[in-house]
């Protein structure tokens, strides 16, 4: 057996300084740090598109207060009667639990709706470069539930999986007698978290191997495939999650609302894919499919001032125009010598 034991407490700090409390949650730590990766991912795929990798941060830090904000609100909406009547204040403190990944999302999104909007850049070529990038951050993401000790599945019989203290233990697993201290759940954060990261090598993959056939919107429908997929049958193993009618167990007599949102994630990006392949092909497609693809941010303005993004093969182009017009002015050369020639 290769138990996984979480380490005592969910905290990284915790101390005072002159008598003030500092709590420094792993949970906190690893949400930020996982967000943080991933921006540094997408800024390099913005980078190689011809981008500003500047635009990636401002977007995250908008994209990190949306995220935040309507995962809670997604969790709250679908756990209303636990949090009515309570104090505003308990309602929005997210620090007892209680953000949903399918909020996040949708949080994610809309601050890219935004900012794409604000900055005139493309929306659906963002959220290709941004959007797979967040695999990424939920891999890294997902062990901050090792560290709560939540998140985790019913009991295993494989060889590995985490071990559960008594007072992180759901009901009917409390039971010491029947579920003693070595006991070994399975390990879900664990499960995703390798999804996760596989799923984001595939979409890379995937972008280069099918290179002539992949179209703009084509990466961020993967990334919900992918997620999808993956979500829906690691959520089927939890004992915690959101059900459309109460909350932990195994949703008996009812739908368990991370797999219904899973389900329309798959099954709608595979439906909006096909219809993706049916349309005409954008402009920017064409070119990249004639050999034109944009010259990297970073080389267009190595000192980091231009527009947002590079303008296309400029340093291929501008030589061969003035190429051009030397042999222009060359062979008007040659015909005005030629007819003063004839002339005497």
């Amino acid at each position: 057996m290769f138990p996984i034991v979480p380490p005592t407490g969910p905290f990284l700090i915790k101390t005072s300084i002159f008598g003030f409390p500092l709590e420094v949650r792993w949970y906190g730590v690893l949400i930020i740090g996982g967000a943080m990766i991933a921006a540094w991912v997408a800024s390099k795929r913005a980078d190689r598109r011809g981008y500003n990798p500047e635009d990636v941060w401002n977007l995250l830090l908008l994209g990190l207060v949306l995220g935040i904000l309507c995962a809670r609100i997604y969790y709250v909406a679908f756990q209303w009667e636990l949090y009515a009547g309570r104090p505003f204040l308990e309602i929005i403190n997210p620090q007892g639990g209680g953000l949903a990944i399918h909020g996040a999302i949708i949080g994610a999104v809309i601050a890219t709706v935004i900012y794409t909007r604000i900055q005139k850049l493309p929306l659906i070529e963002w959220i290709d470069i941004c959007l797979p990038t967040m695999l990424i951050g939920q891999s890294i993401g997902r062990w901050g539930n090792f560290f709560n000790q939540e998140a985790y599945g019913r009991p295993t019989t494989l060889p590995f999986g985490v071990q559960i203290e008594e007072q992180y233990r759901q009901d009917p697993f409390r039971d010491m007698q029947q579920y003693p201290p070595e006991t070994l759940f399975h390990a879900t954060f664990l499960y995703e978290s390798i999804w996760n990261i596989a799923g984001f090598g595939l979409i890379i993959w995937l972008e280069k191997r099918l290179k002539g056939w992949w179209r703009t919107g084509d990466s961020a429908l993967m990334y919900a495939i992918v997620y999808g997929a993956g979500r829906f049958w690691i959520e089927g193993l939890r004992i915690d999650s959101l059900c459309v009618v109460g909350t932990g167990g195994d949703c008996a007599g009812t739908w368990r609302i991370a797999q219904v949102m899973s389900l329309v994630l798959f099954l709608g990006s595979i439906l909006f894919m096909i219809l993706n392949h049916r349309r005409q092909l954008w402009a920017n497609e064409i070119a990249e499919r004639s050999g034109v693809v944009p010259i990297p941010w970073s080389v267009a303005h190595p000192e980091g001032s231009g527009s947002s993004r590079s303008k296309q093969n400029q340093t291929d182009t501008e030589p061969k125009d003035k190429d051009e017009s030397e042999s222009a002015s060359e062979s008007e050369s040659s015909a005005d010598s030629n007819s003063a020639d004839s002339g005497d």
